[in-house]
């Protein structure tokens, strides 16, 4: 092998998915971006090929034990892959982790900031753990560091605005001249008839809270000895304290509707111990800094001039700035990560690996611009050459402009998708693509049209006062019947506005959005779509025989592998394998199943068919309707029996999208559509929220796409900026309009 050859990856004979025996060389230490229609092969080169065998590589070092807790990865169809280095995969599967994970644990952030406490807070408290609501002896011990904890819902336990004698306390247990009731009088004076909100502070805390005493009760003439507490404090130590799992059922039907989740009452939600909270560096404790947005907390932590915190603060501001430098500035430390969009998870786990010391790794992005605004792109670019300048591969799956445009080299997949597709028709420089010809290229140099007949609207839906997160008292009217765009910077509030405010006003909206639609094996576009139970009736009714014959979930399923397809070996302390059937081949049908045709075509095979081929195949008008629908959404090279849990986040959306479009007099939301999609198909995206808009629909798109946001009838810019600089309706009107208008940052990347 010639030295030369060393700076590529070579890959030869990739045949997964689609491709056709695909060779390539992609540079090592430069940006390589793919390009290319969805479904083209782009990802089956990148993530199924080049990501999985980098992975299952790496894998092997591991021992067996380790290597049962690891994903199985295959060996990727190809004849050979070369010069490969350690693959570091940044996708948009969103960072769960629970209440414990937070902005500020995942970016390592954190750890610097207790570090920081521990050197230089006032009154001097201990070491960094003392501050972590993870470990022991930082953690409020009331919640336990989680900051929430159930309680008394003291509206409901209590009714104020009567007396002891009148029933004031509502609770089980306590009705008036009851036995609990008749306790009262007998160790605290009370005014049985006044109003307890006549009482002092002092009262009232004694009723409620006071901690368990010994008190001499005279009882039958006799006196005793009984333990008494206050109402509220006995209520928590006979219940709340207690799992409720352990009581019968009957009690907890009577004590949960007193019981709600609320801030933790000790720490007031900041999930940490009173001696942590009151450890101070220039007025501020660490949960008030981890709670201020990332923007505003660099001037904080800029102020301290502590020679002692020098070295923490320089690697403090270091990091905080990556999240600045990607547009995340308006997050907090205690955001919790699973509340983060997929394009901010993708976003947060770059700032990780940025703050990170390897090199010679090859980093693979996975669209890395969703969810991002146009203004934000530069940011992205600038990051994806940070990595590359530290001496890294980067290969990046991307259908953004802008984003291709910062390529040191271009690798176009086509020239159409699925079957039409998995060749490389273009590789090279950003101006060799312009003038390629490929489908790319020629979309890469369409200028942008305003649209400027937009449609009038037959009447409004009006959101008031809206105040949740950022929103900042927000009153916009959304216009019926025509296409509204809204629009604004990442963390403007626009998820808020219509995914949380808008769609609680109208709960019969049809949402599409990017969540996954069935994990099962067993559920493909067919079933979903409900194409399947059309075919099962024209097989059942051409051969004479039940329907049922005609599912693998049912009675046509191959016994062997019970309708999977596949079969599970188990070797104990080896890797299970997952083999094809032997019986079925992996077709999931039993034999006598696939003698009956329809058309010539077993069942099986027609669930091979993409939906290209589907549609030339059947006659059946609401089969074809169908189907009809999938190929206009962009989905026309997907195979019908094709599992929907290998479906990406765009082609979900889409497939979701599909099977609601028949629907009347609706609305329709979308959280940005686009995503995943090839400039040459946004056109046909374009069409079908028309389609629906003309036949009598009212369509909300959220979205980024300069090439959406310049043919709607109506955008709603959300702004100026993200966070507490977000919240505000910056600019409601037409793209024409827009353009001019001076506040919107969105209209000057339309002009």
């Amino acid at each position: 092998m010639s030295e030369n050859n060393h700076n590529f990856i070579v890959i030869s004979g990739a045949r997964e998915n689609n491709l056709n025996n695909v060779s390539l060389r992609i540079p090592k230490k430069k940006i390589t971006i793919f390009t290319g229609v969805s479904g083209s092969g782009k990802s089956s080169i990148v993530f199924d090929t080049i990501a999985a065998e980098s992975t299952r590589l790496l894998n092997e070092n591991f021992s067996m034990f380790v290597r049962n807790f690891l994903p199985r990865v295959p060996q990727p169809d190809t004849d050979a892959i070369e010069n490969l280095s350690m693959a570091v995969i940044v996708d948009q599967k969103r960072l769960g982790g629970g209440s414990h994970s937070t902005m500020g644990t995942i970016t390592d952030i954190s750890p610097i900031l207790r570090l920081l406490f521990s050197r230089v807070g006032q009154p001097h408290v201990g070491g960094a753990h003392m501050f972590s609501f993870n470990d022991p002896q930082g953690m409020c011990p009331d919640c336990s560091g989680l900051g929430r904890r159930l309680g008394v819902d003291m509206s409901k336990a209590v009714d104020m605005s009567k007396s002891l004698n009148e029933g004031a306390l509502l609770l089980p247990d306590y009705a008036v001249n009851g036995w609990e009731w008749n306790m009262i009088p007998q160790w605290g004076t009370f005014d049985l008839d006044k109003k307890l909100s006549d009482y002092s502070q002092e009262e009232r805390d004694q009723l409620f809270y006071a901690k368990a005493s010994k008190v001499q009760v005279m009882f039958g003439g006799k006196a005793m000895n009984l333990t008494v507490e206050g109402v509220i404090e006995k209520f928590t130590n006979k219940y709340i304290k207690r799992d409720l799992k352990t009581m019968s059922e009957r009690t907890q039907k009577a004590v949960s509707p007193f019981i709600s989740e609320g801030p933790c009452t000790s720490c007031h939600g900041a999930r940490l111990s009173q001696a942590a909270l009151n450890c101070r560096i220039n007025d501020l404790n660490i949960a008030e800094m981890s709670s201020t947005e990332v923007g505003q907390l660099i001037r904080v932590i800029r102020e301290i001039d502590d020679p002692v915190a020098a070295p923490v603060v320089k690697s403090l501001i270091q990091r905080l700035q990556h999240l600045v430098d990607i547009g995340l500035d308006y997050l907090t430390l205690d955001r919790e990560t699973d509340t983060l969009s997929g394009g901010e998870s993708q976003r947060v786990k770059m700032v990780k690996h940025l703050s990170g010391s390897l090199v010679d790794v090859t980093y693979i992005f996975d669209e890395p611009s969703v969810g991002l605004h146009p203004r934000d792109v530069h940011r992205l670019n600038e990051l994806l050459q940070k990595l590359r300048d530290k001496g890294n591969t980067v290969i990046v799956v991307e259908h953004d402009p802008d984003v291709i445009k910062v390529a040191d080299h271009i690798v176009d997949v086509g020239p159409h998708a699925g079957g039409r597709g998995g060749n490389i028709v273009y590789e090279g420089s950003y101006s060799g693509l312009l003038e390629s010809g490929t489908l790319t290229g020629n979309h890469m140099k369409h200028p942008l049209q305003l649209k400027n007949e937009c449609r009038e609207h037959s009447g409004k839906l009006s959101i008031k006062n809206a105040s949740l997160h950022n929103l900042q008292n927000v009153s916009v009217d959304i216009p019926v019947g025509v296409l509204t765009v809204v629009t604004g910077v990442a963390g403007s509030g626009k998820s808020t506005l219509i995914n949380e405010i808008f769609l609680k006003q109208q709960p019969d909206a049809i949402v599409i959005d990017q969540s996954a639609v069935g994990v099962s094996t067993r559920s493909n576009p067919a079933t979903y779509t409900g194409i399947m139970d059309d075919v099962r009736k024209a097989f059942a009714s051409a051969n004479k025989v039940n329907q049922s014959l005609f599912s693998f979930n049912s009675k046509g399923a191959c016994e062997n592998c019970q309708g999977l397809g596949v079969v599970y070996t188990d070797l104990a302390f080896l890797d299970s394998v997952k083999l094809p059937c032997d019986v079925c081949g992996g077709n999931r049908f039993k034999e006598e199943v696939l003698e009956y045709k329809l058309n010539g075509k077993s069942i099986a095979e027609v669930l091979m068919m993409t939906v290209e081929q589907a549609l030339e195949f059947f006659q059946l008008k609401e089969v074809v309707r169908k189907l009809q629908a999938m190929s206009d959404v962009g989905l026309s090279y997907i195979t019908l029996g094709q599992p929907l849990s290998t479906l990406s986040g765009g082609e979900c959306q889409r497939i979701k999208l599909a099977s609601e479009l028949h629907k009347k007099g609706s609305i329709y939301v979308m959280d940005e559509p686009t995503t995943g999609l090839h400039m040459s198909d946004i056109g046909h995206l374009m069409a079908i929220m028309n389609r629906l808009v003309d036949s009598g629909n009212t369509v909300i798109v959220i979205e980024h796409n300069l090439d959406v946001i310049s043919q709607a009838d109506w955008i709603i810019d959300m702004g100026p900026d993200g966070g507490s600089k977000g919240g505000q309706v910056v600019f409601e009107g037409t793209p024409m309009a827009i353009v001019q208008a001076e506040k919107s940052i969105t209209g000057k990347y339309l002009t």
